[in-house]
């Protein structure tokens, strides 16, 4: 049997070793934290739980891509999820001139519910739509498909920046800023992020977004059940403290707890630059240590998990975003710019959910620089002015979300914060970034890191490898595992899979 040890206990890296513990591989899953899961964990505050990251995902509907991958691991009839409303998949809120827009499921129903707004711009979001389908369905991983090639070549125009895309086929300045509203889910820029992301995450959205029921860790128990039921294990409170590398091969790792690992291959499931801090020995030349460390990383974000009382705020069946101004929608990494500039606003579905809200969770896009003046202090640990600006940031935050639901701050029960800060620990993503590497058009080829190293035994994956989120991390970790168990055999499994169903 051969035997891989998995650095990182997130999505990543229980997506990638559920799909080699399944073909055959002795897997063993280091994760520093007491729990797994990453993005997938939840925590508990004010007698109820709370998701820390996947709050809204996709893929999952029927035919979905994460949704097959699910299928093959033979989890997906066990995945407690509810579909949004049809009729309104996302909300848009533009503070400027106080005006919503509500947007329906699928092609058509996108096209129809802007055309409604923007009657002389229907042939245009018409065109539109097809353009960003074509990307994505050009693109094998992202539906699948088996591949010949090491080269995915992208349609024209998928590698210029995502606003000028935008503006390729949509003429009215308000539309396109309208269009843009999903950006914060990729970390988008101005300028800067390419056409594919923005096509790759508005296609999947557009499909149809899903939620999960009672919180997002349950995928956590099943990835960590299809590992052990094939034999592996997932060591929480286990951080890697070392790693020993000889002639370009990981001979072992090494626990702060001074347990020693040893397999045929190692995968790492953290950032890319926390690795290089943890190998010892000769492994990677200086120029690929640079660029590394010079790839920028994504905006993160300031959060807040919030009680309602209870019969006071209505369960709201699908996402909501408040902008500032249309003219900011691409300024969300912008340090000039002022802060808030938006949010994302949602409200968990609970079991047996009424036509009330429990909890309602608000996540806004930050840059990390605006809490490094305590970058050197530890969680529980950062003083009185850090819990002071949590407050008055807070405050910002609801003044935001009363321009949309007036009254809303007086229904909250109890409400707790995170700051960039608590990311970038919990996680150990680097300053914070909630997107992974932020990936940038006009240098295409810096941010894309390959899942093979010149450590011959170690390989990557997560979400600073290809795309990030709930459906990007699974994909890579397909790409991980085809690594080692040869190009196309995990997509060939995954498609005989749901073909045989």
């Amino acid at each position: 049997m051969k035997t891989a040890v998995i650095i990182g206990g997130g999505l990543g890296g229980l997506f990638t070793g559920a799909i080699l513990a399944k073909e055959g591989y002795g897997v063993t899953v280091l994760e520093k934290n007491a729990t797994a899961g990453g993005g997938l964990q939840t925590f508990r505050r004010f007698g109820m739980d709370f998701d820390t990251g996947m709050h809204v995902i996709g893929g999952m509907q029927p035919g979905g891509n994460i949704r097959r991958i699910c299928e093959y691991l033979g989890i997906a009839s066990k995945i407690n999820i509810r579909d949004v409303d049809d009729d309104c998949t996302d909300e848009l809120f533009f503070s400027d001139d106080s005006t919503t827009y509500r947007i329906a499921k699928g092609k058509d129903g996108f096209v129809n519910s802007l055309a409604e707004v923007f009657p002389d711009s229907r042939e245009e979001l018409q065109d539109y739509v097809e353009a960003i389908f074509n990307i994505a369905d050009s693109i094998d991983l992202f539906n699948l498909r088996p591949t010949h090639s090491a080269l995915n070549l992208l349609p024209d125009g998928s590698l210029v920046a995502a606003d000028a895309f935008i503006a390729r086929y949509v003429s009215n300045p308000r539309l396109r800023s309208v269009l843009a509203y999903m950006n914060p889910l990729y970390g988008g820029e101005g300028g800067r992020t390419p056409a594919f992301t923005h096509a790759i995450i508005s296609s999947l959205y557009i499909r149809g977004a899903s939620r999960f029921v009672g919180g997002s860790s349950q995928m956590t128990t099943l990835l960590t059940d299809v590992i052990t039921g094939h034999g592996g294990q997932v060591i929480t409170g286990s951080a890697v403290a070392g790693i020993d590398v000889d002639n370009r091969m990981v001979s072992k790792v090494t626990t702060v707890s001074g347990k020693e690992y040893s397999a045929d291959y190692y995968i790492s499931d953290i950032h890319p630059c926390t690795l290089l801090a943890l190998i010892h020995g000769k492994a990677f030349t200086h120029a690929y240590r640079a660029r590394l460390e010079s790839i920028p990383n994504s905006y993160s974000a300031f959060s807040l998990y919030i009680k309602m009382k209870p019969g006071t705020f209505p369960y709201i069946n699908h996402s909501i975003y408040i902008t500032r101004n249309y003219a900011d929608i691409w300024q969300f990494g912008n340090a000039s710019k002022p802060w808030p500039l938006g949010l994302l606003m949602m409200t968990p579905p609970v079991a047996d959910q009424g036509p009330w809200s429990e909890k309602v969770l608000i996540t806004v896009p930050m840059l990390f620089d605006k809490v490094s003046r305590w970058a050197d202090t530890t969680t529980g640990h950062r003083g009185a002015d850090y819990a002071r600006w949590k407050e008055e940031r807070a405050a910002e935050v609801l003044a935001m979300v009363e321009r949309r639901f007036p009254g809303f701050t007086a229904n909250i029960d109890k409400m707790n914060t995170s700051s960039p800060l608590t990311i970038r620990d919990y996680y150990g993503s680097k300053e914070g970034g909630i997107s992974g590497y932020s990936k940038d058009c006009n240098n295409i080829m810096l941010s894309n890191i390959q899942v093979a190293t010149k450590v011959k035994n170690l390989l990557l994956t997560g979400q600073n490898i290809n795309l990030h989120g709930f459906c990007g991390v699974p994909l890579t970790a397909v790409m991980t595992s085809e690594a080692l168990l040869g190009q196309n055999y995990v997509i060939n499994k995954i498609n005989e899979t749901c073909d045989a169903r």
